[in-house]
């Protein structure tokens, strides 16, 4: 029998030792538990939807931005990288890390937040919350039952944020938003790793589609102070190559930094089990120094990208069809396919199901179903 916790540390998540699964399966066989979770991500539908959904551009606006499934393979990359350093499940991390935007609506943040706002009579609309729908019960790929039953540790690393009034539904994986614990270090860990990829990716997003320049880059002084080591180093580089190795020195700069923090907090620490990384203070962080730089990274690609004009007017767009979508199939409900009508006379089930329906469209099919309820040409 293969043993897939001999190299882990005692405050890791074993595969061994899960909390399980909501429906007891036999072993995996070959694969761990974790290894399982992740190839039943990887052949979800959700998974294959997230090559057109937004990251910061509309999928037809390049071929080469990042999409939501290209940032996720991105965030697995690095995180499996600083679990081996901190001799975590490098397995566990990257199912969460594919696993995570699996319930992201189209258009990005914008859709999610349309949503929300849409959803606020029928208990509101959380992207992680709808991840966790998503592999809990709207993949259909097994007779036994719905979802893709994953283990509780894939299941709490995705879950990353939720209100407390939708904490108290869920049951065990609830109770750590209500009791204020912690989730496994594996799950940390993934979620900074996702901040390190969106950081960095996005600058080189922002830069090729000319929305950003290098000039305003240098305004950044994490930026500015590894680009200049690049210049120094390699004079007269071209300016894509001088890009990447700017950005390739942020990214080493912030893991090597968070696994150096984070490796002094778990020594203090000491914790001999996950049970006592749950019932203790967060571990995974950054320095003070590397936090306050990559938090004025942050401030920087909000102001100058993310609310760039351009930026912006996809974004009322976007608004505008995600709203009335939403607004069509709640006033009728027959413009619905078959299998999100809901049969009895409950606003709030029909919200929820319409919710489903919007945030598993990708960007162009979005766009295409607003033609077709609206445009007098699409017919």
């Amino acid at each position: 029998m293969i043993d897939f916790d001999a190299h882990l540390a005692p405050y890791a998540a074993h595969s061994s030792k899960s909390r399980g699964r909501r429906h007891p399966e036999g072993t995996a066989g070959a694969r761990s538990e974790f290894q399982r979770d992740r190839d039943r991500i990887i052949h979800s539908t959700a998974f294959r939807r997230l090559e057109y959904k937004t990251q910061v551009f509309l999928n037809h606006e390049g071929d080469l931005f990042r999409t939501r499934l290209t940032h996720s393979i991105e965030v697995a990359q690095i995180a499996r990288t600083l679990a081996r350093s901190l001799r975590l499940n490098e397995d566990l991390v990257e199912a969460t890390a594919l696993a995570h935007d699996l319930g992201h609506t189209p258009f990005g943040h914008v859709g999610q937040d349309v949503l929300n706002d849409c959803m606020q009579d029928y208990g509101g609309f959380e992207h992680n919350l709808q991840s966790l729908r998503v592999v809990d019960q709207l993949e259909e790929h097994y007779g036994a039952f719905d979802g893709l039953n994953l283990t509780f540790e894939t299941r709490e690393g995705i879950l990353k944020h939720c209100s407390l009034a939708n904490a108290r539904q869920l049951g065990d994986l609830g109770c750590r938003f209500l009791d204020r614990t912690q989730p496994s270090l594996e799950a940390q860990l993934t979620n900074i790793a996702d901040e390190i990829a969106y950081n960095n990716h996005d600058i080189d997003d922002g830069l090729r589609s000319g929305l950003l320049t290098m000039k305003q880059m240098e305004e950044v002084d994490l930026f500015a102070r590894l680009h200049r080591q690049v210049v120094a180093q390699y004079p007269g580089l071209p300016g894509r190559r001088e890009l990447y190795e700017t950005i390739r020195l942020m990214i080493t700069a912030m893991t090597a930094d968070l696994v150096q923090t984070s490796a002094a907090l778990i020594l203090e620490a000491n914790p001999q089990s996950i049970d006592a990384v749950r019932a203790g203070p967060p571990l995974i962080r950054f320095s003070a120094q590397m936090r306050t730089e990559t938090t004025a990274l942050k401030r920087f690609l909000y102001a100058n990208l993310y609310r760039h004009y351009k930026v912006n007017r996809m974004r009322v767009k976007a608004s505008r069809i995600v709203r009335e979508l939403f607004e069509a199939f709640m006033s009728d409900p027959v413009l619905l396919p078959f299998d999100y009508q809901v049969a009895s006379d409950d606003p709030a089930r029909q919200a929820r199901k319409i919710a489903d329906y919007i945030a598993g469209m990708t960007d162009r099919y979005a766009i295409r179903e607003h033609k077709r309820i609206f445009s007098l040409d699409e017919l």
